[in-house]
């Protein structure tokens, strides 16, 4: 689904990541773990076409990133849904059209799909707010609204950026819930965190391969977390 094979990335400073190689497979779940500047987010990025590597090869969907028409890319990040860390909404919008954004931005018929919309926001436990525009939202519910609309387009891979870096212990583990949920109905998923009490939560429930950027490369995280 999301190939990086000796993938590289440097930025104006210099080199960030170097020989980074990661197949994700359908239906897989993987943690990224490091330090804060580590690479983490930038990583995430190439995964998902916002970068693109300096250096090896990043495939999306069996095709290489750098043969991709802009039309292309588009159309293939309607298969990977993103929550990033830092949940941006617009304001000025309910917490319900924001969910329903990406269905409105790719020329969906939104009222057709209202059925599913409701259905997805009662999911990640907003109906009661779905009126509300967004500054009105705790951090968790925030971060639910963010997960329901990167997932609106039912998406193929669900890459996730610090998910529970801003919520309390008991909103950390609903969400990573509906992560698993997630992964349970078949979708690949992608979180970059650095919060190894969650790590080891998930993996008393499900099979999840760890991994590391420690000195700009990837590695298979030890036994120890």
């Amino acid at each position: 689904m999301i190939e990086l094979e000796n993938a590289a990335y440097n930025y104006g400073g210099g080199e960030l990541l170097n020989d980074m190689s990661l197949r994700l497979q359908p239906g897989s779940f993987h943690f990224l773990t490091g330090p804060s500047g580590a690479g983490k987010s930038t990583f995430l990025k190439l995964c998902y076409m916002e970068l693109v590597a300096s250096g090896g090869a990043v495939q999306v969907f069996g095709t290489d990133v750098r043969d991709l028409e802009r039309d292309q890319i588009a159309m293939a990040r309607r298969r990977i849904g993103v929550v990033h860390q830092d949940c941006k909404f617009l304001d000025h919008l309910s917490v319900a059209e924001n969910i329903a954004l990406p269905l409105t931005v790719s020329g969906r018929d939104v009222q057709a799909e209202q059925q599913n919309l409701n259905e997805l926001i009662s999911w990640v436990g907003l109906t009661s707010q779905q009126n509300q525009r967004p500054p009105e939202l705790s951090g968790g519910e925030r971060q639910r609204a963010a997960l329901a609309r990167a997932i609106i387009m039912d998406p193929d891979v669900i890459l996730a950026d610090e998910p529970t870096g801003n919520v309390d212990w008991e909103m950390s583990q609903r969400l990573l819930s509906l992560l698993i949920e997630l992964n349970r109905m078949g979708k690949s998923v992608l979180i970059a965190t650095h919060d190894l009490n969650l790590i080891r939560m998930a993996k008393s429930q499900i099979s999840a391969r760890v991994l590391r950027i420690k000195d700009k490369r990837l590695q298979l995280a030890g036994a120890d977390l």
